[in-house]
């Protein structure tokens, strides 16, 4: 059996490089060596370009696409405004960065384009609405690119995580616990602070995982032979999505998340509790395994 030692060179991109420090610490002896820094906002054309072309050969072998922004709440009181930003960096953004890699690629017949989803890009949840919106058309469009790019011998893989522990998802529920929701009637209000946020926080408690995790997984789709197009990072989630293929009408799916969210109440930590402890090993393997 012969051994195969992959070396990459990885190009972190950031807006900002004055806030690397953070970055550059956990890289340790790495930076300057395999990993380097450069700017990049995926919302603007000149500066996608400009990234690209400051690769060697704007030769790119896989592309990580991870930038991304949230967007929770009633759906009378947010601004279309917002709303065209979440699709700007969570959809376009992504778009922006396979434009310009991928006819690179299928001239090398060769490349790997990984693009990070989401599980809401699978199914909806309450109160998420644009921001699974912005998922589902990323995954609509991945759909209908990844079977053009398999005849250029171009794989393209999607990473679709549940609730991941990070500092930006702990200060946006903190954030929008503290926000008025003008436009938005009184129950709806209540619904989303005092049933959807305590739920929220049950869930990324019991069901959450870490960037290490996902980070991980991303590395096993990168390294298989033969990467699986789409890979769920947490097993937890399958039996949630398998809901909505399992009743072609989506009455299934719609009436379960509303019975778990409306009608459970102090039910929901410890169901959350128990889907997370009888999920069976077999489920986990089969779920987070790329090969």
């Amino acid at each position: 059996m012969n051994n195969y030692f992959f070396m990459f060179s990885v190009i972190a991109t950031m807006r900002d490089l004055k806030r690397k420090d953070k970055l550059v610490e956990a890289a340790g002896d790495a930076y300057g060596k395999t990993l380097f820094l450069a700017v990049l906002d995926v919302c603007n054309d000149e500066s996608v370009k400009q990234c690209i072309n400051g690769i060697k050969d704007r030769h790119v072998d896989v592309l990580i696409n991870n930038a991304g922004i949230g967007l929770v709440g009633p759906i009378e009181s947010i601004p279309i405004e917002e709303m065209k930003k979440v699709f700007e960096t969570n959809f376009f953004g992504v778009i922006r960065m396979i434009k310009e890699v991928m006819p690179d690629m299928k001239k090398r017949r060769a490349g790997h384009i990984i693009v990070v989803s989401s599980v809401m890009g699978l199914q909806g949840i309450v109160f998420n609405d644009v921001y699974a919106a912005s998922k589902f058309a990323m995954e609509g469009f991945c759909e209908s690119l990844a079977v053009q790019l398999l005849r250029f011998n171009v794989i393209l893989s999607l990473i679709e995580p549940g609730p991941v522990h990070t500092e930006f998802e702990a200060k946006m529920i903190q954030d929008v616990k503290q926000k008025e929701y003008p436009g938005a009637d009184p129950d709806t209000v209540h619904y989303f602070k005092n049933i959807y946020l305590p739920s929220s926080v049950d869930i990324f408690e019991a069901l959450g995982q870490t960037p290490d995790d996902i980070a991980r997984c991303t590395k096993k789709v990168i390294e298989a032979s033969r990467p699986r197009f789409r890979n769920l990072t947490n097993p937890l989630y399958t039996p949630l999505v398998a809901l909505k293929y399992a009743d072609e009408t989506g009455g299934l799916s719609v009436h379960t998340f509303y019975h778990m969210l409306f009608n459970m109440g102090s039910l929901m930590h410890v169901s959350v509790m128990a889907m997370k402890y009888l999920t069976c090993g077999c489920l986990r393997k089969r779920t987070i395994s790329p090969s």
